[in-house]
């Protein structure tokens, strides 16, 4: 690249002026270039390191090297370090250098692809933008647009339908080879899949299959989602038995060697919480395994329920993980491009701690005569333009206004605003809610999500917590029963798995505090939390006693008794013939009622691999489980939210 040539050439003169190093510094810039391209990222890392202690701190120099360093951080998985590096050296290289576009565009680039991997699709979408305004050729451009799409569908099908419609006038005249070809088409089916257009999603996913050679016996690693979109395009066309081919084709639940069954850290999400999820809404996720145990590259590909619902589940995926022992034996290649069919479970579903304490800060926005906007019918995408113009007319009449303040609150909360964004102006708004001595518990809804979605990933390495402990001990919080409890839970909320110790420790004190009144929300939050953990441990006594601490009706089943002794259920004949023509194994997890008689009822399948291979077989097994009579009363329900799971395997 000249541009670069030319800056290392002056960078170097410089250096061999006031120092005459062994090696100059366009060595060491060469040098840590060629390091880029292995596959290990450590030792670029290292030599961007070494190399930005020799530039001038703030200069044009070091704004390069943060580029490069915060590239090598990425491919660490070092998301908060990358963020940081990339973002410093995006704002300090000059925006009026024509020579810098590359790098700029580079910079944003990798921003975007960061925030896509935290599931930040605004934030992606925001960067992607900025990258593909910043590249000169026909070809940088395609291949942004390509990536800005894929998030747009889930944020903003709209705007993904103009970008797919700029990508396929800008790869009109080009020669574009058969693995670009697939991409574009699959973009197209997706945002068909998830729009309702599910005979076009047929047509594009079709065209993407053949475009990488059709529908062989030979599958190569960008066969597998390719088809796989093809499997789901045609299943909810309702044509099971192309579906199915297509899904053969794809590997899955066709392992050659080893077993791919469930995790034990694999747990659907809770119906309820932050995004509202409801028993009817259904998603496919899709991820990859690395040998560690942990996933990688959770994206959504369809939600029944909307954009939101699919990154919600996604990020229910980022959660999970395998014993390496169990992921050694089977193949890298079916470990790539996983699929699973997702929907969340009703045996405890949990109020919205978000939302109570965004009611505290609307009813006091009222109180103090500032009245709540009309709600938008159309969704976040259609309302963010007017509510930033509401938030600049606002702040043009009076900058630290209540009014400013519900305005930049309501546009922070959108969801097509990038985390970043939405963090400044929860910032905003929180600096104005202290100027006018808000309830502790309003300002909260504006402190906390200032501060959390500042972080590049909280999900990560007690991220969360690590903001929200000392929010905690801050003065108008530590003394106020309700912020501490809202602190206490969402904390919780990001521990999982084997971290069960340290969220009991969080939620058992709210649960007990006298200063909350019995129904609090937040004490009811900490008690169904708690009732969770202590049935996912099997304290089925302990968990029926926390939950009726709720004053909730108690139709769980770990909340009324141990679960009933299965008595009998079906044979061979549960496995699906067409499963076991096309040569699928998989598995389930069932979520079930018993009746006090010892039938099923309101069978749900929470979770199945392949998708919708095994989904109505799991439950027609559990319709046709029978279990041991349970003494109730009245004689209604005698155990309800059972969870099961079922491996379905080939005979022999």
């Amino acid at each position: 690249m000249m541009a670069g040539v030319v800056w290392w050439s002056v960078a170097a003169a410089a250096a061999v002026a006031t120092q005459a190093p062994e090696r100059t510094v366009q060595q060491d810039f060469d040098a840590a270039t060629a390091l880029d391209a292995a596959p290990d990222a450590g030792p670029a890392l290292a030599a961007w390191e070494a190399l930005g202690k020799r530039v001038r701190p703030g200069s044009r120099s070091a704004a390069i090297v943060l580029v490069r360093k915060g590239d090598a951080l990425f491919r660490l998985g070092r998301m908060e370090e990358a963020s940081a590096a990339l973002q410093a050296g995006l704002a300090a290289l000059p925006a009026s250098d024509a020579t810098l576009r590359q790098d700029r565009s580079r910079a944003a680039l990798l921003l975007g692809a960061l925030s896509r991997e935290t599931l930040d699709y605004a934030g992606a979408a925001r960067r992607f933008t900025e990258a593909e305004a910043l590249a000169d050729e026909p070809g940088d451009k395609l291949s942004v647009l390509v990536s800005l799409a894929q998030v747009q569908t889930f944020v903003d099908p709209a705007a993904a339908g103009r970008t797919l419609a700029r990508i396929d006038t800008l790869a009109a005249p080009m020669k574009l080879n058969a693995s670009d070809k697939a991409i574009i088409a699959r973009r197209h089916a997706t945002l068909m899949l998830n729009t309702g257009d599910i005979g076009g999603a047929k047509t594009q996913a079709s065209y993407a299959v053949n475009a990488l050679g059709g529908l062989t016996d030979r599958t190569k690693l960008d066969d597998v989602p390719a088809r796989a979109d093809a499997a789901l395009a045609y299943l909810l066309a309702g044509d099971r038995d192309k579906a199915r081919e297509y899904m053969a084709m794809t590997g899955a639940g066709r392992l050659s060697k080893g077993e791919f069954n469930p995790a034990a850290e694999m747990q659907p999400p809770d119906c309820g919480g932050e995004a509202g999820l409801k028993p009817a809404d259904v998603a496919v996720v899709e991820f990859t395994i690395g040998a560690d145990g942990r996933v990688t590259g959770v994206q959504p590909i369809y939600a029944a329920g909307g954009g939101g619902v699919a990154l919600e589940f996604a990020r229910a995926v980022r959660r999970w993980s395998w014993p390496v022992k169990d992921v050694a034996a089977i193949p890298p290649f079916f470990r790539y491009g996983v699929r699973v069919e997702m929907r969340c479970s009703t045996a405890f579903a949990r109020p919205s701690i978000a939302d109570s304490m965004d009611a505290r800060l609307e009813q006091w926005l009222v109180d103090q005569g500032v009245p709540a906007p009309p709600v938008a019918e159309d969704g976040d995408a259609a309302a963010v333009e007017g509510q930033r113009k509401a938030l600049a007319a606002a702040a043009t009449h009076s900058p630290d206004s209540l009014e400013t303040l519900g305005a930049a609150y309501r546009l922070a909360s959108n969801r097509v605003v990038p985390r970043e964004e939405s963090a400044a102006l929860y910032a905003r708004a929180a600096a104005i809610a202290v100027k006018k001595d808000a309830p502790p518990l309003a300002r909260l809804a504006l402190d906390l999500p200032s501060r959390t979605r500042a972080l590049v990933d909280e999900w990560r390495d007690g991220a969360f917590a690590r903001v929200a402990t000392p929010l905690s001990r801050e003065p108008g919080y530590a003394a106020d029963p309700q912020a501490q409890a809202a602190i206490a839970l969402m904390t919780a909320d990001q521990l999982h798995g084997k971290r069960d110790d340290a969220a009991l420790a969080l939620l058992r004190p709210v649960g007990a505090d006298a200063r909350l009144a019995a129904s609090d929300p937040f004490r009811v939050g900490a008690l169904i939390r708690i009732a969770s953990i202590e049935q996912r441990r099997g304290a089925a006594d302990a968990a029926r006693t926390t939950f009726a601490a709720t004053g909730l009706a108690a139709d769980q089943c770990a909340i009324l008794d141990a679960p009933p002794k299965m008595t009998s259920m079906p044979g061979s004949e549960a496995f699906p013939m067409e499963a076991m023509r096309w040569g699928f194994e998989g598995w389930t997890m069932l979520q079930y009622d018993i009746t006090a008689s010892g039938r099923t009822g309101n069978a749900r399948t929470l979770l199945s691999y392949p998708p919708f291979i095994f989904s109505q077989a799991g439950t027609d097994f559990a319709g046709r489980a029978r279990f041991a009579k349970t003494f109730r009363p009245d004689g209604q329900l005698g155990c309800g939210g059972t969870i099961s799971r079922i491996v379905f395997k080939m005979p022999g």
